[in-house]
């Protein structure tokens, strides 16, 4: 992984907000679809959210609709997360992947998967 460069990540109180970025290299950008993914200690990987190219369609996790909005900068090569009304279940690291449309849209990943290093959020209740 280390690829894709994750930012914005941090603490905050519980109903805060915090907005995570992920730059790909454009090669990587261009030919993939992308996603937000997160792991709490002790606890499986999940999908957090992902969307479409070239059309924008965005999927997400039952348990951060209406909270999360995954959007994307074609222009920037860069894949943004706003995260609000956070709690707890939300703490985690967030990592972003890119790989083919298929995989990343139904929240599932491979060894060919290209990932970055993450980002921390923490949430204080």
């Amino acid at each position: 992984g280390g690829q894709l460069v994750e930012s914005g990540g941090g603490s905050v109180q519980a109903g805060g907000s915090l907005r995570l970025s992920c730059v790909a290299p454009g090669h990587i950008y261009r030919n993939n679809c992308m996603g937000w993914f997160r792991q709490a200690p002790g606890k499986k990987r999940e999908g957090v959210a992902s969307i479409a190219k070239p059309g924008g369609q965005t999927f997400y996790a039952d348990s951060v609709k209406g909270r999360f909005t995954i959007s994307q900068d074609n222009a920037k090569n860069t894949v943004y997360l706003q995260m609000n009304n956070l709690n707890a279940e939300d703490a985690a690291m967030y990592y972003c992947a890119a790989d083919v449309c298929w995989e990343i849209l139904t929240m599932s990943t491979r060894e060919n998967t290209y990932w970055g290093q993450g980002t921390q959020v923490t949430v204080d209740s």
